[in-house]
């Protein structure tokens, strides 16, 4: 599966692009019920996403937002059948790409 789920859609000048990660996002604090050890941390540090060679967000996540976060965000300008790319890097060195057109 997948870990980027995301749709862009383009409506009187402006692009509407929703992001959906898959990942646990575990912020090192939580313990094991069965074992009572902690569970080391594990989330995404980094999420870009960029237009052709224009970056339209650059995003410094942390440990304390929850799995599988959404994201929304709208820009001015794109158009349909534009490319996105969607990038994301997590603190074990982990990351994926994904390219969608703007509908």
């Amino acid at each position: 599966m997948a870990s980027i789920r995301a749709r862009a859609k383009h409506a009187n000048g402006i692009t509407t692009v929703r992001i959906l990660l898959s990942h646990p996002m575990e912020t090192g604090r939580r313990k094991n019920k069965a074992t009572g050890k902690t569970i080391p941390a594990h989330y995404i540090t980094e999420l870009s996403a960029s237009l052709g060679e224009e970056k339209l967000i650059e995003a410094d996540l942390g440990p304390g937002i929850s799995a599988n976060p959404l994201y929304s965000f709208k820009f001015k300008g794109g158009a349909s059948g534009d490319t996105l790319k969607i990038h994301w890097v997590d603190n074990k060195g982990n990351s994926d790409e994904r390219e969608i057109s703007i509908r």
